[in-house]
């Protein structure tokens, strides 16, 4: 990896407080670039004890990779709160190069702190409460929605930009539990086509991820975890960790892949082998 790769670009990472999306804000840092964190709150670290506040892992970010940082916060679900959101990092940095959506999950009405990490109750195609079906798809389809309608205009205009969603495997196919999250998984990653065809002519990327079982905070609170599959190498049939994530979202915003948009990547292990 070369550590200067993304050296002055500007990446919003969303649902950046913990899991995923913090590996990912940390490494992208790592390589140069200087990060904006999101939470639904400044607090957010603190929920499943991922830290303290939002601020203060901006701070620690920026002071070990030697780059600036901001943190904002705020519910991706409405659109007037996305929008002052963009003013809010436009005003610090003045535009957005690597948007990144990463915020979501199978966590319904309750929010995290309710049992299984938040995960609905009756969390099937037919049985799942109207409260929670709605919230399910907002927090992975809408917000993913929102933040590109506001970030992707400026990037038509300078002909330039990345934009990473954050799919998942669970949305390339037919699952009894957790039905609606694999729903509105897939409905972003046919979004993420749509929005591919329509930047190409400027030269603006757009592509998803779609991780397998990735150990985080709440992936461990959320569900049993099988100890064999909690390890890091001798084997490809393990849980995956963030940096794994993360290094393939820097790969997407690099210019290692130049001629690549409109993508759905896994990075599951091999766990998922027929085609997309």
């Amino acid at each position: 990896m070369n550590e200067k790769l993304l050296a002055g670009k500007i990446a919003w990472v969303t649902g950046s407080s913990r899991g995923i999306g913090r590996e990912t804000a940390t490494h992208l840092a790592r390589c140069g670039a200087h990060v904006v964190l999101h939470g639904s709150s400044p607090v957010s670290p603190q929920v499943l004890d991922a830290g303290d506040a939002l601020s203060s892992i901006a701070r620690e970010i920026s002071e070990c990779h030697g780059v600036e940082t901001l943190h904002v916060y705020g519910d991706l679900t409405k659109p007037s709160v996305v929008k002052d959101l963009v003013a809010q990092i436009h005003a610090r940095f003045g535009r957005i190069d690597i948007l990144v959506n990463n915020a979501g999950g199978d966590i319904g009405i309750q929010g995290v702190q309710a049992p299984r990490a938040g995960k609905p109750e009756h969390n099937d195609a037919v049985f799942i409460s109207d409260e929670d079906l709605q919230t399910v798809l907002n927090r992975n389809l809408m917000t993913c929605i929102y933040a590109c309608r506001d970030v992707a205009p400026e990037m038509i205009a300078r002909k330039q930009g990345w934009i990473v969603n954050v799919g998942s495997i669970s949305g390339l196919a037919g699952i009894p539990e957790s039905a609606i999250y694999a729903t509105a998984k897939a409905a972003v990653h046919e979004y993420t086509r749509c929005l591919a065809a329509m930047l190409r002519p400027y030269g603006v990327y757009a592509n998803v991820i779609a991780p397998g079982d990735t150990v985080t905070e709440r992936f461990k609170a959320s569900r049993p975890v099988e100890e064999g599959r909690v390890s890091t190498s001798g084997s490809l049939e393990r849980y995956g960790w963030p940096v794994e994530i993360a290094k393939t979202i820097e790969f997407l915003v690099s210019d290692a892949s130049s001629y690549i948009t409109g993508q759905v990547i896994r990075v599951d292990g091999g766990k998922q082998l027929w085609p997309c």
